[in-house]
């Protein structure tokens, strides 16, 4: 069984352009994104799925200088380039991820991997019910579900999204991760606006390079109940409509919070 990591990546953000290339303290925000991807309990792949166009060849080489498998495709049809990236290593099981959260945990992604597994659903995320902060989204499914979506989605908004398509359909079982809610749900650690670049620096300027670039979600998090003011930078782009989901999970399992160092 092949388990590939596929993060979907491009230079192009109407909001903040070039986000994934910016600085985010010695190293890129991709960068960092792709290391902590790297850290996935079981991966076998590493695919960074980048447009096609000239104006990405600085996003591609990014990624490859950061060890990942680069594959190319469409700019719109994100659908066609992930299946083409998981086609390309021969995954059998595909976890997706976007480029824009450099906090991203492999601990919470592994927890995502083990329900697709163990719950036998067809799909598996961590964002139906929003119990986590936005910025630690991952889904896991059979690549021979993001196949039959590639054959059968049609409508544009089913292209461009990659996982909107399988959500959809009454015959595919779903399960969430959930996450454990309260405060936790209305952080965000997602990149989408310069307050967001402000606030993941601010991070790495507190906890320094070398702790920031590895601090995980119940660390994190306890950073920021302990410091209002940090969560505060970005806090008015919370995205209220998050709990909003286009199919409910029929399999629900909680969080289950790693040991103490």
């Amino acid at each position: 069984m092949t388990l590939a990591i596929i993060v979907q990546a491009r230079a192009g953000s109407s909001r903040l352009p070039g986000k994934v290339l910016e600085p985010l303290g010695a190293a890129s925000v991709l960068a960092r994104v792709l290391a902590r991807c790297r850290r996935l309990e079981g991966l076998d792949d590493l695919v960074c799925a980048v447009p096609d166009s000239a104006g990405n060849d600085a996003v591609a080489a990014e990624a490859k200088a950061c060890g990942a498998h680069v594959v190319r495709g469409s700019e719109t049809d994100v659908l066609s380039r992930y299946a083409d990236a998981a086609r390309a290593v021969g995954a059998d099981e595909v976890v997706r991820v976007t480029s824009d959260c450099p906090f991203f945990d492999p601990e919470v992604c592994r927890q995502v991997v083990a329900l697709l597994r163990e719950s036998g659903a067809d799909y598996a995320n961590n964002t139906m019910i929003a119990g986590f902060p936005q910025g630690l989204d991952c889904e896991a499914f059979p690549a021979e579900l993001l196949f039959k979506a590639e054959r059968q989605a049609k409508a544009p908004a089913n292209r461009e999204h990659v996982t909107a398509w399988m959500r959809r359909q009454h015959a595919v079982s779903m399960a969430c991760l959930r996450g454990p809610g309260g405060d936790a749900g209305a952080l965000r650690w997602t990149l989408d606006y310069p307050e967001d670049l402000d606030f993941c620096r601010a991070v790495f300027e507190r906890l320094g390079d070398a702790r920031a670039a590895w601090v995980d979600y119940p660390k994190l998090a306890a950073l920021c109940r302990s410091t209002p003011e940090l969560a505060a930078i970005n806090a008015a782009h919370a995205d209220p409509s998050r709990a909003s989901v286009a199919a409910a999970a029929s399999i629900v399992r909680d969080y289950t919070f790693p040991q103490a160092d």
